[in-house]
């Protein structure tokens, strides 16, 4: 209820509030200050992913920008030789406009990752995108281009089909939530039951022996995710945990304490402001753990 009120409110937070928050969990708005933050992450024994802030873009023009400014986020990445790879929103990148053009725009980046031995994460937006999404990833790796991978969401009661079919291919899978407001008939909306649902995704993903992200703040499906590793012997290198930047500070190093791989999502652009609000919206679970982080320090 607290979360879900936090989040509710934000649009009428003066700007100027809602920017002191996020400083918590975006770099800043230039390359730079992106660079700085994965510097620090690295030191503390993390690695990352470096994403652009932007989606829906609805103009050449504008994907034509958002492509080389991630083009830029990898040149960077290889010049400053950080532990990072880069997140990418197809819809950033022109797939609200004509598919062979976002195609042609993912794909330019991802080859010139793979020339740098560097990783594309292709970020799963909301229901209208996920098949899209999914074909874009399997042409890529059809054509030998096999370092990118794509996201699945527990919350989607298709994600246990999705999975099955993409274990064909062996594909890097980061398993998430999802925060975006779908239908119930195709979407479980209940807590308990995503947690349960991505308990058994999860187990399915290792069944799979496929590299799975474990992305989650939840303390509930944290445990159970270390639990399982402990008990199967999964392999640290077939698995890796992932958080957001700025949330539950205090148990992100606890779990790179522990051995475990862990990434963190970095944002960074000008979009700032809709990225807080609409993501804070979106996930009122995330909007209560960056409450409670404004006054716990990150615990």
């Amino acid at each position: 209820m607290l979360n879900q009120l936090i989040a509710k409110t934000l649009p009428i937070v003066p700007k100027a509030i809602v920017r002191q928050v996020s400083n918590r969990y975006i770099a800043g708005e230039t390359i730079q200050e992106a660079v700085t933050t994965m510097r620090r992450l690295n030191s503390a024994g993390a690695v990352g992913t470096i994403d652009v802030l932007g989606e829906f873009v609805d103009s050449r023009t504008q994907a034509e920008q958002e492509t080389q400014m991630s083009s830029n986020v990898l040149e960077a990445i290889h010049t400053n030789q950080i532990q990072s790879g880069l997140s990418v929103k197809l819809t950033s990148l022109g797939l609200d406009i004509d598919d062979e053009f976002c195609y042609n725009n993912v794909r330019s980046l991802v080859a010139k990752a793979q020339g740098i031995k560097r990783f594309v994460r292709l970020d799963m937006e909301n229901s209208p995108y996920t098949t899209k999404t999914i074909n874009i990833y399997r042409r890529l790796h059809s054509e030998g281009l096999t370092n990118t991978g794509v996201v699945i969401q527990a919350y989607m009661r298709r994600s246990e089909d999705d999975i099955r079919g993409l274990a064909k291919e062996g594909a890097s899978v980061r398993l998430c939530k999802g925060i975006y407001i779908e239908p119930e008939t195709i979407a479980f909306r209940g807590r308990e039951e995503v947690q349960e649902n991505y308990k058994r995704l999860l187990r399915l993903l290792f069944d799979q022996d496929m590299y799975v992200g474990i992305a989650t703040h939840d303390d509930v499906l944290l445990d159970f995710a270390q639990e399982e590793i402990a008990k199967r012997g999964v392999a640290k290198n077939r698995y890796e945990f992932q958080m957001l930047l700025g949330v539950r500070e205090q148990k992100r190093d606890a779990i790179i304490k522990d051995g475990h791989k862990t990434r963190i999502y970095v944002p960074f652009g000008h979009d700032w402001y809709g990225y807080s609000v609409r993501r804070l919206k979106e996930n009122p679970e995330v909007a209560g753990h960056i409450f409670k982080a404004m006054f716990t320090g990150g615990r």
